[in-house]
């Protein structure tokens, strides 16, 4: 390797940024598992909601397509969002409504944001990882407290 001197210092400062860049997205790439995609339709734990995953503005989306029971039994009319505290979403469908805001990137195969609970009407500061082509983890946090389920993913 070529020592770097005063007169080539940008040229060394490039040249080292390359190779850093390089060594990052090879390390990244041998870290990704294979099949691991997040991209698709997965069911929750409990096997009451399907949500649509989805890679959207460098991050990822969330949004509910299905509900095992989507007629409210004390309304019979379609779920919506009535534990929401803002009076202007509380009329929001729940089919169709967005879960996760500001999924960003955070490792291999791991976004961190936040992610809507429905059943409390509260947001949560949130970490999803794909373990496998049929695993995705999501874990909400309140404080250090964090709790989590596991979701598969979903043929439709």
């Amino acid at each position: 390797m070529q020592a770097c001197f005063l007169g080539d210092r940008m040229a060394c400062r490039i040249g080292l940024l390359v190779a850093l860049l390089a060594v990052s997205l090879a390390s990244s790439a041998s870290e990704a598992q294979p099949g691991a995609e997040v991209s698709g339709i997965w069911l929750t734990q409990a096997g009451d909601a399907k949500v649509r995953v989805s890679n959207c503005g460098g991050g990822i989306c969330g949004v509910v397509v299905w509900l095992k029971d989507p007629i409210d039994p004390a309304t019979g009319k379609l779920q919506i969002d009535d534990k929401n505290p803002n009076p202007a979403l509380a009329t929001r469908r729940i089919i169709g409504l967005p879960l996760f805001m500001g999924m960003r990137p955070w490792g291999p195969n791991k976004w961190s944001g936040q992610i809507y609970n429905a059943d409390d009407g509260k947001s949560y500061a949130s970490h999803i990882s794909v373990s496998g082509p049929g695993t995705l983890r999501v874990e909400g946090c309140v404080g250090v407290l964090c709790g989590g389920e596991t979701w598969t993913r979903s043929s439709r």
